[in-house]
C-alpha cells in the first residue's frame, strides 16, 4: 500500500507539471491545524463584510464535509507575477490584469482529477477547489508542503514567492504526503511595516477591514473616509506587502501569458463613463468583474481625488449624476480634494 501511494503521488505530480502548474505538493486531507485561529479571526470581526466565511465556517474546518471519505489533498501553484511591463495597468494588482484565474485553473484541475482517478482506479472520487469553495486552501496547501504562511498571511513558495494562485484537489485515494516547508520569514517584518493602512494586527494576522485589497474588491458601499487617503494609487487590489517581501522579489517566475492584459487600461477618467454594457464587455472575463461596475467606478473616483488631478474635474462632475449612489458620493468627495 505504501509503494502504491508513493507511485500515485509521483504520477499526479508529473501530470500537474505537464498541465502547466509551477509547483505541486501532496498532503493529508484532515481538518486544518489553524482551525481555532480561524474561529478567533472571525469572532474578532476581521472578515469585515465577507459574511460567507462565517456561513461556511464548519465546511472550511472539515474537508470531509465537502468530499466524504477524502484522505489526501493535492495542492498546486500557478504563477502570475513576472516583471512590471504591463503599461498603464499599475493601479491594478498583478493577478488581475489578464484573464480570470478561475477560468484558467478549473479546466487544468479537472484534467488533473481525471488523471488521478484513472491512476488510482475505479471508485476513486475527487473534488477541485480554487478559492470559491469552502476550503481553507492556504492552510491545507501549507501542510502539504506547497509553501509556508508568511507574516503577510500569503502562502510563500520556494522559487515563486507569493505571486501564484492556489488550486486544490481533494481525493479519497491514499497518496504519499510531502514534508511541510519551514517558516523562512525569520525576523523580517518588511510586509508589516510597509502596509499603507496598518492592516496587520500582528504578524500572521490581517484585519481585512483595513486591507486595500478588501476595500477595493470585496467591500460594498462607501469606503471609510479615514482610510481613503491611504489607498495610494490602487484601483483594484494591492501588491505592497508582496512587493517588499524578499522571497517574492527574488523569486518571480515567468507567468502564464493568459495573465497579461490584452488591452490598455486607459485613463481613470474614462472609466467613469462606463455603463453596464461596456463594463461587461471589458471586464467580464477578468478578476475586475468581482467588484462590479459601481465598485470599480467608486475606486476610480477616489483615486482621482487622492491624486488631486484637476484634469479629472469634468469627468468627476459628470459622475455626480451617475446611477450609483456610491459612485456619486465618491465623485463628490474627489471634487472636494481638487
Amino acid at each position: 500500500m505504501i509503494l502504491r501511494a508513493r507511485a500515485l503521488s509521483r504520477t499526479v505530480k508529473a501530470t500537474a507539471l505537464e498541465l502547466g502548474f509551477h509547483r505541486v505538493a501532496v498532503g493529508p486531507a484532515g481538518p486544518p491545524e489553524h482551525g481555532e485561529a480561524f474561529r478567533r479571526w472571525l469572532a474578532a470581526g476581521y472578515a469585515g463584510g465577507m459574511t460567507y466565511l462565517q456561513r461556511t465556517r464548519d465546511d472550511r474546518l472539515d474537508p470531509d464535509r465537502l468530499l466524504p471519505g477524502c484522505r489526501s489533498l493535492v495542492a498546486v501553484a500557478l504563477a502570475y507575477g513576472g516583471e512590471d511591463d504591463d503599461g498603464d495597468w499599475g493601479p491594478v494588482a498583478r493577478y488581475a490584469r489578464g484573464r480570470d484565474y478561475h477560468d484558467v485553473m478549473r479546466p487544468r484541475l479537472r484534467a488533473l482529477c481525471r488523471a488521478l482517478e484513472q491512476a488510482a482506479g475505479a471508485g476513486t472520487r475527487t473534488r477541485t477547489a480554487v478559492d470559491t469553495s469552502a476550503v481553507l486552501e492556504r492552510d491545507l496547501a501549507a501542510r502539504a508542503g506547497l509553501g509556508w504562511i508568511g507574516k503577510n498571511t500569503n502562502l510563500l513558495a520556494p522559487g515563486l514567492g507569493s505571486e501564484f494562485f492556489i488550486g486544490t484537489v481533494l481525493t479519497t485515494a491514499e497518496m504519499a504526503p510531502d514534508d511541510p516547508v519551514d517558516d523562512r520569514c525569520g525576523s523580517c517584518r518588511a510586509c508589516l511595516d510597509a502596509c499603507p493602512t496598518d492592516a496587520f494586527v500582528a504578524p500572521y494576522v490581517l484585519d481585512a477591514r483595513r486591507c486595500i485589497s478588501y476595500l477595493t474588491i470585496e467591500h460594498r458601499g462607501e469606503i471609510d473616509a479615514t482610510l481613503r487617503h491611504a489607498l495610494g494609487d490602487w484601483l483594484f487590489g494591492c501588491d505592497v506587502c508582496q512587493d517588499v517581501c524578499p522571497w517574492t522579489r527574488k523569486s518571480r517566475a515567468s507567468r502564464d501569458p493568459v495573465f497579461a492584459p490584452d488591452e490598455p487600461l486607459g485613463p481613470l477618467e474614462d472609466l467613469l463613463s462606463l455603463d453596464e454594457a461596456e463594463f461587461r464587455r471589458r471586464f467580464r472575463a477578468t478578476p475586475l468583474w468581482r467588484t462590479k461596475r459601481n465598485g470599480l467606478l467608486r475606486n476610480a473616483a477616489l483615486l482621482l481625488g487622492a491624486r488631486r488631478d484637476r484634469r479629472a474635474r469634468p469627468a468627476l462632475t459628470r459622475a455626480l449624476d451617475d446611477v450609483s449612489e456610491q459612485v456619486r458620493e465618491a465623485a463628490a468627495w474627489a471634487l472636494t480634494r481638487l
